[in-house]
């Protein structure tokens, strides 16, 4: 930190200091940084930086098949990286024309759903944690771990999934997958509770956050703002039920609101979030079990990759694999945009295809992108302690923000 006197017509003795928040502070919960003109505890200014992690994904898929994209979704919010890549997979479906089966629909919900619950729980739990209660966190970590460990049955990996196929899945779940589905729906609402009761009524906790980045619905909307950060101002938007996509106009659920935007807001709604997910994974999961057993991808051989068994033993999936791995089936040429409610915000592709193998141009609406870029501003004037859990409170994930 150094400090400097600005020179002032009204106070020519005002001491400013700058402080680096970043790239490398832990408070930063990612690697971007901001310059901060601060007068004693409270900011003056600031000015955001990001790119530190800038990976070029929207030119590295330019130079990859529709069906090798989905490892660069994965690692933008890998806090619920699933619902990116079924965001994509939903894309390229788009543009093709496919159409899924119901029981492939319901089974990305499950996924998708587990996915937003497993990211709330994160944003929540650190937002408590900077707010001085660590109790909450390590507690609901496990059933985070419960939830990768659904992950991991159904496609053998937990962070950066991969999971899915342009068509659906890659493998049908297996008995062991929905046991420890059932299991999660059983032990995890009891857990929710009590971390609500840990925190929702807590004196220290309200005093942090209530009333602290207060945003109104017109600033948020002017940013672009989506996702929970945009609800708990009180619009009530969500690509789920606005542009109902795979299915989720089959389902039953609510969009929980806030009323003024604040920090604390942004923790009820998630809270909210979670107990929605909860019933739509349990209404899938009934009607799952009122679809045929064995489907678990659409019927398009000229673009679902077959199993290595299939290409070993038959000749016909063995062409297919060959046509669809050298980009030898005609794409249409065509623009289309797809948006998916991600845990942070609407997910969108926008795809330029020029009827080849690779996308001509793709470009990612990114949220975090998008959320964080009211993050100067609306800090001007707060003490750092309340900036602090402003940024927590956002749940801007670097991976998303850079791309």
């Amino acid at each position: 930190m150094k400090t400097h006197l600005l020179l002032d017509d009204n106070d020519p003795q005002t001491e400013l200091s700058t402080l680096n928040l970043g790239p490398t502070h832990p408070a930063t919960h990612g690697v971007f940084q901001n310059v901060l003109q601060l007068d004693g505890e409270r900011i003056v200014s600031g000015v955001s930086t990001i790119g530190y992690i800038h990976r070029a994904f929207e030119k590295i898929a330019e130079h990859r098949p529709f069906y090798q994209i989905t490892p660069l979704t994965d690692r933008m919010n890998y806090c619920s990286s699933p619902i990116n890549n079924m965001g994509w997979h939903m894309t390229v479906e788009k543009l093709l024309g496919i159409q899924t089966p119901k029981r492939v629909d319901y089974m990305r919900i499950i996924i998708m759903e587990l996915a937003r619950i497993a990211d709330h729980l994160i944003c929540n739990s650190v937002l408590g944690v900077d707010t001085g209660a660590t109790a909450g966190f390590f507690y609901v970590m496990e059933y985070r771990e419960a939830i990768y460990e659904i992950y991991e049955e159904i496609c053998g990996s937990r962070l950066t999934t991969n999971i899915g196929r342009i068509g659906g899945f890659e493998r049908n779940f297996n008995h062991i997958a929905f046991a420890k589905l059932r299991k999660f729906l059983k032990n995890f609402p009891p857990v929710l509770r009590e971390f609500e009761a840990l925190l929702t009524r807590n004196r220290i906790f309200i005093d942090r956050t209530r009333d602290v980045a207060a945003v109104t619905q017109e600033d948020a909307l002017n940013y672009s703002w989506s996702g929970p950060i945009l609800r708990a101002t009180g619009v009530d938007y969500d690509v789920r039920a606005m542009e109902p996509y795979c299915s989720y106009d089959d389902l039953e659920f609510e969009v929980p609101v806030g009323s003024n935007g604040d920090v604390y807001n942004r923790f009820l709604v998630r809270n909210a979030e979670m107990w929605q997910s909860l019933r739509m994974i349990e209404q899938s999961l009934a009607k799952i079990e009122k679809e045929p057993s064995d489907i678990f991808h659409a019927d398009v051989p000229e673009f679902y990759l077959p199993s290595k068994e299939e290409v070993y033993n038959n000749m016909e999936a063995l062409i297919y694999h060959f046509k669809i791995v050298m980009g030898e089936i005609d794409t249409p040429r065509a623009e289309v945009y797809h948006a998916v409610e991600g845990g942070n915000g609407e997910i969108g592709f926008y795809l330029v295809n020029d009827g080849g193998r690779s996308p001509y141009r793709l470009h990612f609406r990114r949220p975090s992108f998008i959320n964080y870029s009211m993050y100067a501003p609306m800090s001007r004037g707060m003490l750092l302690s309340d900036a602090i859990i402003n940024m927590s409170s956002l749940n801007v994930i670097a991976g998303e923000l850079d791309a």
